[in-house]
Formats: C-alpha cells, structure tokens, sequence
C-alpha cells in the first residue's frame, strides 16, 4: 500500500461547460418589425436589395486567416415575434426566404426574439421547466460601472429596470435660490468619456416584476451575447439551433424552436465576432446594446472556451466582449 489516498467525487458537482462550434463571422442579414413585412414582399426585395453589397464588405473584411484557409462565416435574421404577430411563420417566412433568394443572399439561420427572452407576452407560453429564461439569467449577470464619486443612493439596475454608462444629473433644484441647500445642478457624466460624455440611461423592461415586457435593447443584447457562443445555463448550451432544411413552417410560432438552421451545409451558428447590417432606425438601440455588454459578467468557462478555440486556429478575438461586434448602417435601408 502506498498510503495514497482514493477521492471520489460526483460528477453533479462540478458542472461541466458545454462546448460549441464556431464561424470566424455570424453575419445579421437584418431585423423587421411585423410592420415592415405587412408592407409586402417589395419591402422585402428592398431590403436585400441593399444589404447584398455590405454582406460581401462585411465577408471581405474578415481578412486572410493562417495556412490559407477559407472564413467560415454564417447569415442569420431576426424576427420580432415578441412584441407583435401579425402574420404566421407559415405566411411569413417563405416570401422572406424568396426576397433573399432574389438577391443572392441565403438565410443559414432564422430565429426569433422570443426566444430571447421570458415566456412571450404575447401567448403566455411557459419556459420549459429545466430551464432560465434567458433575459432573466442575463439580467442577473449584470454589474452596474460605478460612475466616479458615487455613494450607493442609486438604486440597483435590478430594481428599477435602468442601466447606465455613468453618473445620472442629480435631483435637486435647479436653482440655488429655491433651494435651501444651496445645491446646484449638475449635467450627467460618461463614465471613462474621452474628452466629453455620451450619456445614456437604458431602460431594460417595464411592468411589474412578474410581467416584465422586456424592451427591444435588452433583448438585443442577449442575441449578441448568444450568437457569440457566450451565454449557458448550467453548462448547457442556449437557443441551439434546431434543424429545419426540409421541413414546412406551421401557423404557431411557438411551435417553432427558438433558432431554426435552414442551410443544411451552413457554417456554425455561434461565431468569435459578429456583425449586424441593420436599418438606420436600430443605431440607438444598439448604441444601447453596446452600454449594457459593457456591464454583463459572462462566464469565465466560457471566455476561456472561446480563447482556446481562437488561438488554435490562429484567429485573434477582442478581449472585451462589446468589441467583438459591428454594424453597418446602409443609408435608406
């Protein structure tokens, strides 16, 4: 006997972090509101129309990788599904598949903003038991920059549903002689502003607690932090996509699984950097984005996942996750 001791562990208790291929580029082929495909399948073509020449920009700009290997880059496109429904996937999706055809784009993967975040608004329907809502886990993974010379008053993002890049205007008067205090106004500041601020203060949802109505800059951000390979749920995988090639579209969306992969041959979903072609109207939504992946705590398992997987391939990643995003913003889009 050596005197060498035998520990037993459970597997249980050291969740294991699921792994997850990836594409050097998720390339966002674009995102509409239900409003925009009631306007008919001409809005559609227009669209494409004028995303086809930032997608081949947005696949040259990916650059040379080691030993000549060619990017794998993958298309996606967003559907709000969340905040109305006006049209079935069965209505819906074949004319948007057809407008992309038309301009020599393909759709890899189709997914639904739903799917990002608590059961729907729209329907009610529940979660599945095993697990997180996703915009609730990411809510929870926020940690608040604290503006220099804060004292704590502000109350945590988790309670008031506002998120900011800094230090708010404080409430007093305006004036120093209406007020018995003698305090004076002060403008609200950037935290880190390079010569001077952009403030911005996010609101992530509304309505009570137990019926938040999660907003469009919210939702957002856990679709980049998704398509970046970055967020799990106990170790597992989320919104994995689900293979949909040769199947029909039904009349429910929630029949649908949150991403559906319609390119059988089509590179990874989740990709080292990703890069959105979107309509002007999105820049303050995703400038709100970028303030809230700035204060999102993402798994280091994760990080680290990503890191090794990018250094094997010779392929260097931004350390910060906000920097691992781009947008092209098409004039007239």
């Amino acid at each position: 006997m050596s005197g060498t001791e035998t520990v037993f562990r459970e597997t249980s208790a050291e969740p294991r972090t699921e792994s997850v291929p990836f594409s050097h580029l998720s390339l966002e082929l674009g995102h509409l509101y239900m409003e925009d495909f009631a306007e008919g399948s001409s809005r559609l073509r227009r669209h494409f129309a004028s995303v086809r020449p930032w997608v081949e920009a947005a696949r040259a700009g990916t650059g040379p990788l080691p030993a000549g290997r060619r990017p794998r880059i993958s298309t996606c496109f967003l559907i709000d599904d969340y905040f109305s429904r006006l049209s079935t996937p069965a209505e819906l999706i074949p004319p948007l598949l057809e407008a992309a055809a038309d301009a020599g784009l393909t759709i890899d993967y189709l997914a639904r903003e739903s799917g990002c975040a608590n059961p729907s608004p729209v329907t009610g329907a529940p979660a599945p038991r095993d697990r997180t809502p996703l915009a609730e886990a990411v809510l929870h993974r926020l940690v608040e920059l604290p503006p220099p010379g804060s004292n704590g008053f502000r109350p945590p993002v988790g309670r008031t549903g506002w998120l900011t890049n800094g230090r708010r205007a404080p409430t007093q008067r305006t004036s120093a002689a209406l007020d018995a205090s003698g305090a004076v106004w002060q403008p609200p500041a950037e935290t880190g502003a390079r010569g001077h601020s952009v403030f911005m203060d996010v609101e992530l949802w509304n309505g009570p607690e137990d019926e938040r109505l999660w907003s469009c800059a919210f939702l957002a951000s856990v679709w980049q932090l998704v398509r970046l390979g970055l967020l799990r749920d106990n170790g597992r995988a989320v919104m994995t996509p689900v293979d949909w090639s040769d199947k029909d579209f039904p009349a429910d969306w929630d029949a649908l699984p949150p991403v559906l992969k319609l390119n059988a041959t089509a590179a990874p979903f989740t990709a080292y950097v990703t890069c959105s072609v979107l309509p002007a109207r999105f820049l303050p939504v995703e400038h709100a984005v970028r303030v809230i992946l700035d204060q999102v705590h993402v798994e280091a398992e994760a990080l680290a996942m990503v890191a090794e997987r990018a250094a094997g391939e010779g392929v260097t990643v931004p350390t910060g996750v906000v920097d691992r995003t781009s947008y092209v913003f098409p004039p007239g889009l």
